[in-house]
């Protein structure tokens, strides 16, 4: 094994965490959007969108806390899970009848979300989540 190969296994936990931090905040940020009409509001309307209106209320609500669970790193894998799944229901049935290939049907984002969110949710959380903050004291008693 190379030093570059040495000092990138050594990283990746890092990298992974980082990429979760990311995914979850861009995630969140969508959520908070449609909810609170922050970030420019809901896409195609710009305000919110109405209270307890199904997908697109739930879908905002999943999206926020989805988002702030993934991003934190508590909870990581069953929020990863959910937020996986939101998006492949996103792209199945709002993008899909559009065309087949996310190129067509305006699908990228949702189904770049679903993919990530589902490596996540079997890569576990990475570096920086508070989960593993809260399980150190546990490993030192044990």
């Amino acid at each position: 094994m190379s030093s570059l190969d040495r000092k990138a296994d050594s990283c990746a936990p890092y990298a992974l965490g980082v990429f979760r931090i990311v995914v979850g905040a861009l995630f969140a940020s969508h959520g908070a959007a449609s909810l609170f009409g922050v970030f420019g509001g809901a896409p195609g309307s710009g305000g919110t969108v109405p209270f307890g209106v199904w997908p697109s209320w739930w879908a905002a609500v999943i999206q926020l806390v989805c988002g702030l669970l993934v991003a934190f790193g508590v909870l990581h894998r069953a929020a990863a899970v959910l937020a996986s799944g939101s998006m492949a229901y996103a792209y199945f049935v709002v993008h899909q009848p559009d065309g087949l290939l996310p190129l067509q049907n305006d699908g990228e984002q949702a189904a770049l979300f679903a993919w990530s969110f589902l490596l996540l949710a079997f890569t576990g959380p990475g570096a920086l989540a508070l989960s593993r903050v809260r399980r150190r004291p546990e490993l030192a008693a044990a």
